[in-house]
């Protein structure tokens, strides 16, 4: 057994921790051996498996323990055991221990909350070991995918002999030629490679031309070591097969960008919905849930002469009056609220919940949960589970100025659409020069590890909807007129709009509760 193991390890050409070579030899059976040893090669791009490659490696090794049997598994998990390692995986999205929250007979909540720890000085490692953390997240959803599976290699294994073969590559560079071809650079843990991807391949390069630096796709394509020619881009691609319904007819309701403070803010507008909530409408009391996306408050400092534009000078005095809106809430809406980048917390993403100094009275109400940006909300009916994961969305702008398409289509005015491309890419905003954000060696927070239901975002200040691949986007509207700011740059918002989501028959209705004579006096331009 121990020969043909051996075998196996020349023939790859990999070396195995003393500790790995144990677990490996525990297996009784040189094909599981080295379906485990390619795997583990194939994940981590690496061509010495340590007890770190394992760990990090996890799902693969699950896999393989939780098909062997009896007396082999139990040496197996024994072997496991003593190299410290828990069999037990947490999903990708899991950061902290979420127990179900229960608020009624049969509904209850879990809420997975992005890891935000900043708690050292940052340094050039941190974000390349961010950067490997996210294409090992990503690689291993591409290598699910058939048609990148079947011929996978890495980059350094490529010949110097024209071949088939599939790679999975983040974005290095990319440029155009004098013919109008694209050259894309590719990189994965191994090392790099260009890639063509001729005009005339119109399908192939629509593809390509979307793309943005450093997303992470699968690539077929013919070649060799010296160059590459594409005949397809693979996105990861987040995708449902069905769309979930719950028995109970209840519904969730949307808003975003109150911004209180704001010498712009609709304070009538937003009188009018919470008098709704309250008013015993059929449609009002369906609703158990709201998501409130971010931009609370109008914030003080955010930008240039700001002072001169608020009605309400200090942070205290807003969130004083966003809380006590909130306070009126009927108690049976669970809301659950992130910030965005106008609310007291740090810009860089992942933002942390809202502290307690600049706004003591949101913990004083009790069916408001304070959650992080991103956060995933799981909304749970018996065995139904229902996802909403809710991010403010300061990555829109980046998307709709990096792809072409967005950029010619004016996707400001139809924010939904570049939404969309966060879940083709598995990522909420993966381009590295375009936001701020804190890296996270172990697993980037902000790659979309389990697919929604809904995906719900604000900052854009306009309500816009897309289904995609079953998934329900919601970019959401605003409580402030035009600013100075949007007018400069051309941006019209839509205020005072509010989807709401029936859970049973997962009809959409979009309620307005603009006051016209508040919407005359400050609204500004509104979009028509």
């Amino acid at each position: 057994m121990n020969e043909e193991i051996l075998k196996t390890i020349r023939e790859k050409g990999i070396l195995l921790e003393k500790e790995i070579f144990d677990l490996v030899t525990n297996l009784n059976d040189s094909a599981t051996a080295r379906v485990l040893l390619e795997n583990l090669e194939k994940a981590s791009g690496q061509k010495i498996i340590t007890k770190s490659v394992l760990t990090k490696n996890m799902e693969y090794a699950q896999k393989i323990v939780g098909n062997l049997m009896g007396e082999q598994k139990q040496s197996v998990e024994n072997v496991f055991i003593k190299l410290g390692i828990s069999l037990e995986i947490r999903k990708e999205s899991e950061i902290v221990d979420s127990k179900p929250k229960i608020i009624g007979k049969e509904h209850s909540y879990q809420i997975f909350y992005a890891d935000t720890k900043a708690d050292k000085k940052l340094e050039v490692s941190d974000f390349t070991n961010n950067f490997r953390a996210r294409y090992q997240q990503i690689q291993r959803m591409l290598m699910g995918r058939p048609e990148i599976a079947a011929k996978l290699t890495s980059i350094n294994k490529i010949s110097n002999d024209r071949q088939q073969i599939s790679i999975i590559g983040m974005v290095k560079d990319k440029r155009l030629t004098k013919n109008k071809n694209l050259i894309v650079t590719f990189e994965d843990l191994t090392g790099e490679i260009g890639g063509v991807i001729k005009l005339d391949r119109e399908e192939i390069f629509r593809k390509a031309n979307e793309l943005v630096l450093d997303d992470i796709v699968g690539v077929r394509a013919s070649g060799s070591r010296e160059m590459l020619f594409v005949q397809d881009i693979v996105f990861p691609e987040a995708m449902l097969s069905e769309k979930t319904k719950f028995e109970d007819d209840v519904s969730i309701a949307f808003i975003s960008d109150m911004h209180c403070g704001s010498g712009k803010h609709l304070e009538k507008s937003v009188e009018n919905f919470i008098d709704w909530l309250n008013s015993g409408d059929e449609l009002a009391g369906k609703i158990k849930y709201m998501f409130i996306v971010g931009d609370n408050v109008d914030g003080v400092g955010i930008f240039p002469g700001q002072d001169k534009l608020l009605k309400l000078k200090s942070m205290g005095e807003q969130y004083k009056q966003l809380t006590g809106y909130l306070k009126r809430v009927p108690k049976h809406i669970t809301m659950f609220m992130c910030p965005g980048q106008h609310d007291a917390v740090r810009v860089a993403e992942p933002q942390p919940i809202i502290g307690k100094k600049y706004a003591p009275g949101l913990y004083d109400i009790e069916n408001l949960v304070l959650v992080t940006n991103p956060t995933l909300v799981k909304l749970l009916e018996g065995k139904r589970e229902f996802r909403v994961l809710m991010y403010h969305g300061a990555s829109i702008h980046g998307f709709i100025n990096a792809i072409p398409e967005l950029r010619e289509n004016k996707a400001h005015k139809s924010p939904a659409k570049a939404v969309k491309h966060m879940l083709k890419r598995r990522h909420l905003a993966p381009m590295h020069q375009e936001f701020v954000y804190i890296p996270n060696a172990d697993k980037d927070p902000l790659v979309i590890s389990e697919v929604p239901d809904v995906l719900c975002t604000g900052e854009v200040h306009r309500v816009d909807v897309e289904n995609y691949n079953n998934i329900l986007i919601l970019t959401g509207s605003c409580w402030q007129g035009q600013t100075d700011f949007e007018e400069k740059v051309g941006n019209i918002p839509d205020p005072c709009k509010v989807p709401i989501l029936n859970l049973k028959t997962r009809e959409l209705k979009i309620l307005d509760f603009g006051d016209e004579e508040e919407l005359k006096e400050i609204g500004g331009m509104i979009a028509k």
